[in-house]
């Protein structure tokens, strides 16, 4: 007897249905030994972004060099060397904000809290979704560990088609829990949200849905019930590491304090830099990187971009840094460089790059940002990450990963803009992984090839430019 399957976005029936989803459960299949057809698969897109780039000799090196900790994903990733920006330099503006607002729309800016045209993330979603996506989804969701602010485009990757900002920047870990599981009313006085929200857990909105699901009566089998569990657990596990809540919930363990690192304004006054340790950076930014991949595992949203530190980022980073049981590097900017302020920074060891030096400081702060990279791509790739199609979230995705400099010398615009690095992932079996490939293009070229193979007829960039399609991506 064929069983009766479960629809995914109606199992959980509650106020709080909506804000908190469901992973994929046996019953919600038609059966359990087929795969579910392609198009169960939902098409969503992400740009990941991080400061200050990789010099493009680097990138030459492939995962023997910086790139090293993306080599456990090297077989679900293109790389792309030898994409060209140039057409984003801006006469007068600093090549930092050229490059960045160039990332994903391949257009110069167009002022300080605007993009020269919509990102990839926004262009697919206006093709696939044009009356909106599903009922209690966060349309855009932009998130990010970053401190320079003097202009959008530094910190914020995902543009409408007016070229406005897509949504909401979340840099503090609780007020992307918010956005995306915390926007439920608790109480008939909507004034009084925020402080309810603080006094009571997401997760008790489904209180009863819960129940019913994992007790005697569920129509779930055992596995089911386990996964249901779960996968509760981990929201209020992320709940509670987001937030100091007053929860009086006996259940509910002890709570962590608040992000103790700035966020906003008071963050880098005056551009002058940051002190940080890599603990605190770290810690940081994979709890929003844990919490962003959560919002996409539970299909609260299918669009939107992430940032781990801004375009001509000024830290001074102290700490130990290892990678696989191996001490890589000691970071302490300010002592290394001989200077304090903005010239103690980990920006200027881009800007000092010589490929015929060992370039020692910048390699490390290279290689972590790509571990730190990877750790929000692995998210992605996990059991919980399964999908219908037996493929992965970060196999079935778009994600486009870049930056805003080639090798950071703002004496020579082509140089910096040009070789800047590029990583996509396939997309449900659009594009080309496992390769390292010259693409030799320019970044719009290879954007519009990307949407063709979406599916999607608009372009970047001027009607009347004629396209080059890069067909060496697509698979």
């Amino acid at each position: 007897m064929r069983k009766r399957t479960i629809n995914r976005r109606t199992l959980l029936r509650s106020m709080g249905a909506a804000t908190i989803g469901l992973p994929i459960l046996e019953e919600m299949l038609d059966s359990p030994a087929e795969a579910a057809p392609e198009k169960t698969v939902p098409v969503r897109a992400f740009n990941l972004f991080f400061g200050l780039g990789i010099p493009a000799p680097l990138q030459t090196e492939g995962y023997e060099g910086v790139l090293e900790p993306l080599k456990p994903l090297k077989d679900k990733l293109l790389i792309m060397r030898n994409v060209d920006q140039i057409r984003c330099d801006e006469k007068g503006i600093n090549a930092h904000y050229d490059g960045a607002s160039g990332a994903f729309t391949a257009e110069p800016p167009n002022g300080e809290a605007r993009s020269g045209g919509p990102s990839i993330d926004q262009v697919v979603r206006k093709t696939h979704y044009p009356k909106g996506l599903p009922a209690g989804m966060v349309p855009t969701l932009i998130g990010g560990t970053f401190f320079r602010r003097s202009r959008v485009g530094r910190y914020v990757h995902s543009y409408n088609q007016d070229c406005t900002v897509a949504a909401t920047m979340q840099e503090k870990p609780r007020d992307l829990f918010d956005r995306v599981f915390g926007s439920i009313s608790l109480s008939g006085d909507e004034s009084d949200v925020r402080r309810k929200r603080l006094k009571r857990s997401v997760l008790d909105s489904v209180v009863a849905d819960y129940k019913y699901y994992t007790g005697v009566n569920s129509p779930l089998g055992s596995a089911s019930k386990s996964r249901v569990a779960d996968h509760l657990d981990r929201i209020r596990e992320f709940e509670q590491r987001a937030f100091a809540l007053k929860n009086k919930n006996p259940n509910a363990p002890e709570l962590p304090p608040r992000s103790q690192i700035l966020h906003g304004g008071p963050a880098d006054p005056g551009g002058m830099g940051v002190d940080i340790t890599l603990e605190e950076l770290t810690t940081e930014w994979r709890l929003m990187a844990d919490l962003y991949a959560l919002a996409i595992q539970m299909d609260r949203t299918r669009f939107g971009a992430l940032t781990f530190l801004a375009a001509g980022e000024r830290i001074r980073l102290t700490g130990d840094y290892a990678y696989d049981g191996k001490k890589i590097w000691h970071f302490d900017d300010a002592r290394q460089q001989k200077a304090s302020g903005d010239k103690g920074c980990s920006h200027e060891w881009w800007h000092k790059f010589n490929e015929k030096k060992k370039n020692e400081a910048l390699r490390a702060h290279a290689h972590m940002k790509m571990r730190e990279i990877a750790y929000f791509l692995q998210r992605l790739d996990d059991a919980d990450s399964r999908e219908a199609n037996g493929r992965t979230i970060l196999e079935n995705s778009l994600i486009t990963i870049s930056t805003e400099s080639g090798d950071g010398r703002h004496n020579d615009v082509k140089r910096e803009l040009s070789g800047v690095f590029h990583a996509i992932t396939g997309a449900n079996g659009r594009f080309k992984t496992g390769e390292i490939m010259d693409v030799g293009a320019e970044g719009i070229d290879v954007y519009n090839t990307m949407l063709a193979g979406m599916d999607v007829k608009d372009r970047l960039g001027p009607l009347k430019r004629a396209s080059n399609s890069i067909d060496s991506i697509r698979a």
